[in-house]
């Protein structure tokens, strides 16, 4: 009886998603009713769009829709095609590391599955597909004295086959599988000498695909790899200053060296485009940083002061010195020498070394002032400032699977209008936004794949960037995460967020969820087909 139900219900959301949205928030008692929902009602760009529910054509004529995955969650084959050793390689396989013990090894094979998932994308109409290359595809050793062919091979075929189905490729450059062996030799992001290396890497990847690559990302996530890779131990390659954590690495410092160098070597790679490749390929490159919005828990100059001071320690820390050409000033204060200084040069290469900024965000929470930080200090308690998901006994949301991901949709128009603020309306891409369901083995498969809370998230977060684009940001761009269910880092296997369904225990076949429907049925939903 409950999968009939689930059935119906997917049925109303198909053909009616506002109401869809009003039955699920009743099954919902502890999330906030959608602020946005009358936007669905709202004057669109379109006349002749249905004004029932919300569709792509809703949004500005050149909107693009993708959906994303990353080398190591999605490629497998790690000893296959010349690829060499990369630090999440090792440290998946280090004991006590992720949840379930998996690893990337195999992952779901889109190394060899990649036309078959080429064609999901294209069935589901979405407009381009954001993936990361490999660096050890390209660099087995990291040395930058011999190309793989093999990698360049590969990309080739998958970028071909995104072109041959009209699926614009946005390459990203960096998704944190850095060679193990620029770890082992000199300490990955913490040196100065990582800056070299992946700009000669960058390189490469634009003269080999950027004649059909016009849209490059450089980082993604680096405040993700330096803070956790360097300063809490649990992702690669695993540094902190806890020793029952980690035998080597300091948490009061290593995260701002890794920032720091990544910003570097993000303006060094730019910089090549620019000079060699972008006027001729005609192509952009920006990179992705990861934000949570950051809502004061009352009123208070405090709260609110919380509230700032947490957004510049995420999201200040990497566009500021783009933008105006140093650190915010609060990370001055309260970091102080532990932060890098710029030279005047690594300023005039940094500033404006973004044709547009890449966002990716999940989740929001409340801000208060907490405790003053100790000596030593690591960047959490140098922001000052105690998190939580509730407030005057209410949650901020109902939760996906991950204890860290709340539903907030209204997070993210206001994350939209403080970067369109801050930064002065520049180009934003949604490079990432997504939920999370938990791995149930023992649940049939029919029953997994109505996945309507993730219909509900993708409705109310997009109904949030609708909104926030009518109000003044340039969003150019949304990037669903994410494609395939996948290998969720430190979560192993035990967290899915495709809008795929991948079985890990038959063949990794894939099986489409209610959530790729809707997306099917939301992307076809263009002016010549009304």
């Amino acid at each position: 009886m409950a999968s009939l139900l689930q059935k119906l219900l997917l049925l109303i959301m198909l053909c009616m998603p506002l109401a869809g949205l009003l039955i699920l928030h009743l099954q919902s008692p502890n999330m906030a009713p959608p602020a946005h929902t009358s936007l669905m009602l709202s004057k669109h760009p379109d006349p002749s769009c249905s004004m029932e529910d919300i569709h792509r054509c809703h949004f500005p004529q050149h909107f693009v829709f993708g959906t994303a995955t990353a080398s190591y969650q999605v490629e497998g084959a790690v000893k296959e095609g010349g690829r060499g050793p990369s630090v999440w390689d090792i440290f998946s396989h280090t004991p006590g590391k992720i949840a379930d013990n998996g690893h990337g090894d195999i992952a779901v094979d889109q190394y060899h599955k990649y036309q078959e998932d080429v064609s999901l994308i294209a069935g589901m109409g979405f407009d381009a597909y954001r993936f990361s290359i490999s660096w050890p595809r390209i660099f087995p050793d990291g040395s930058n004295k011999e190309v793989n062919k093999e990698g360049i091979e590969y990309y080739n075929r998958l970028i071909n086959s995104l072109i041959s189905k009209g699926i614009e490729p946005y390459a990203t450059l960096y998704h944190w599988d850095l060679p193990q062996s620029l770890q082992d030799s000199f300490g990955g992001w913490i040196s100065r000498d990582i800056v070299e290396h992946f700009v000669a890497y960058a390189e490469v990847c634009f003269a080999a695909f950027g004649d059909r690559v016009k849209h490059w990302i450089t980082l993604n996530e680096p405040l993700q790899f330096s803070v956790n890779g360097y300063g809490t131990g649990i992702h690669a390659p695993g540094r902190c200053s806890y020793r029952f954590v980690s035998p080597a690495g300091n948490s009061s410092t290593e995260p701002y060296l890794a920032a720091h160098h990544a910003l570097l070597a993000h303006a060094g790679a730019v910089n090549i485009y620019r000079k060699k490749f972008q006027g001729k390929q005609r192509g952009r490159i920006g990179m992705a940083c990861d934000c949570e919005w950051a809502e004061p828990l009352t009123d208070s100059p405090e709260d609110k002061a919380a509230s700032q001071r947490r957004l510049e320690f995420q999201l200040g820390w990497f566009l500021d010195p783009i933008f105006f050409g140093d650190y915010p000033a609060v990370m001055r204060k309260h970091v102080g020498d532990r932060l890098p200084r710029f030279t005047s040069f690594e300023i005039a290469g940094l500033r404006g070394s973004v044709d547009f900024v890449g966002i990716n965000h999940y989740t929001s929470r409340f801000a208060t002032p907490g405790p003053t930080a100790t000596d030593p200090s690591d960047y959490g308690q140098d922001q000052e400032v105690l998190l939580s998901v509730q407030r005057a006994g209410s949650m901020i949301g109902d939760r996906a699977a991950s204890e860290w991901l709340f539903i907030v949709p209204w997070g993210l128009q206001k994350l939209l209008h403080w970067v369109t603020a801050r930064y002065n309306k520049p180009p934003i891409i949604i490079t990432e936004n997504g939920m999370d369901d938990p791995n149930l083995e023992t649940v049939l498969l029919e029953e997994i794949l109505q996945d309507a809370k993730r219909i509900l998230y993708y409705q109310t977060y997009l109904s949030s960037v609708l909104k926030a684009i009518r109000e003044g940001a340039d969003v150019q761009g949304y990037f669903a995460w994410s494609l395939l269910d996948n290998f969720e880092w430190s979560m192993g296997y035990t967290k899915r967020f495709g809008l795929y369904y991948v079985d890990y225990s038959n063949g990794l076949k894939r099986h489409a969820k209610s959530s790729a429907l809707w997306f099917t049925s939301f992307l076809k939903r263009q002016k010549n087909d009304i």
